[in-house]
């Protein structure tokens, strides 16, 4: 009989934990407008965002919970490399701030729909959503993955201010603003995968430093290695130790690594460019090791002026056969980029200036 009684108060209890977790949810819905919930409320939720255009250009953006410790972020282009972290802020703030500015004129909802289906960029949005969800978040359980809305993102409009947008399961498309933002958002859901990927090189702070090694294979005399031991850093070259190094200009060198980023990806750059730089050989090899034993290699070539500067002109110390601002690099033999000798110029310095036999000229020689 108690037995009884018991799962009868447990279950009054469940019933009345659910008509009040149903009174919750209708009184949240009856204060949302349709105007307040077209943007993403809670772009923390967001799991990933897919992009795609009428071109056959898309991209996969996820949000991980355990980035690559060469990283600058926690989400991920096409589940392989870091996100450019700007960009990915920007789309999030988009979504989050996006109001609907007004609707479309019904006279030209035709034309929008037609303009829409032929060059909106489609963008899909995942969110962690929850089984159980009770007084307004305060209780959540069973997690999951759930594609919560759909945004079609077309042309801008005629003032430039604002562009137009359907959500799917909507009856019209709507002409969408940031208030207080001069400008319309189609330029910032980007479908170029290459365009999503992170420049950054290294985010290593100097404590997290374990080898830097330059190989320069024009003159070796002037290759070293700079490696972690318990009172600091030891400089070498040819594998043994020296003493009289500058520890100021090393530290200096060290410090570069914290935040290293390459200028762009070299894609838009003819092959015939690059081969007649490639085909000199590298003018520097870099490595750079952690102390949890990830390395990135980043080998730096000559980028001249016009390719035939060097078939014309062969002696490379006259400035105006090469490029006085940037170098061509390949990173871990896999990207072609173009790098500055702005950032590069105190990491580049051969073995004789880091002993006090030169000053920084090895960049621009």
């Amino acid at each position: 009989m108690k037995r009884k009684k018991n799962l009868l108060i447990l279950l009054i209890a469940v019933v009345l934990i659910g008509i009040i977790a149903l009174l919750v949810a209708l009184k949240g819905s009856k204060k949302a407008t349709f105007e307040q919930d077209f943007h993403v409320a809670d772009t923390e939720t967001i799991t990933k965002i897919f992009l795609a255009d009428k071109q056959n250009n898309q991209v996969l953006l996820e949000r991980v919970a355990d980035a690559d410790s060469t990283a600058d972020t926690t989400w991920t282009v096409d589940g392989i490399y870091p996100v450019n972290k700007g960009m990915m802020r920007l789309l999030l703030e988009t979504l989050h701030d996006m109001r609907i500015r007004q609707q479309v004129n019904k006279n030209a909802v035709p034309q929008a729909i037609k303009r829409l289906s032929a060059n909106a960029i489609k963008c899909e949005v995942y969110q962690t959503r929850y089984f159980i969800n009770w007084f307004g978040g305060r209780i959540r359980l069973f997690p999951h993955e759930k594609q919560t809305v759909t945004y079609f993102v077309g042309q801008e409009t005629q003032d430039m201010m604002a562009c137009y947008m359907y959500r799917e399961g909507d009856k019209v498309p709507y002409i969408i603003h940031i208030p207080g933002f001069r400008g319309y958002l189609t330029p910032r859901f980007v479908t170029d995968p290459m365009s999503w990927r992170s420049h950054n090189i290294v985010h290593w702070d100097v404590t997290k430093l374990q080898r830097v090694n330059l190989d320069i294979p024009a003159t070796p005399e002037e290759s070293y290695t700079v490696l972690r031991d318990d009172n600091g850093f030891i400089f070498q070259q040819n594998g043994q130790t020296v003493n009289n190094f500058d520890t100021a200009r090393v530290a200096q060198m060290l410090s570069c690594f914290h935040n290293l980023n390459f200028d762009e990806f070299a894609s838009q750059v003819p092959n015939s460019n690059m081969d007649t730089s490639f085909n000199a050989g590298p003018r520097a090899i870099l490595s750079i090791t952690n102390t949890e034993g990830v390395t990135r290699e980043v080998k730096t070539y000559i980028k001249y002026n016009n390719p035939t500067d060097s078939l014309v002109m062969r002696d490379d110390k006259l400035y105006e056969t090469f490029d006085l601002n940037r170098l061509y690099a390949i990173i871990d033999n896999k990207d072609t980029v173009l790098i500055q000798y702005f950032v590069f110029d105190n990491i580049l310095q051969p073995a004789s200036f880091y002993l006090g036999q030169q000053s920084s000229t090895f960049a621009k020689e």
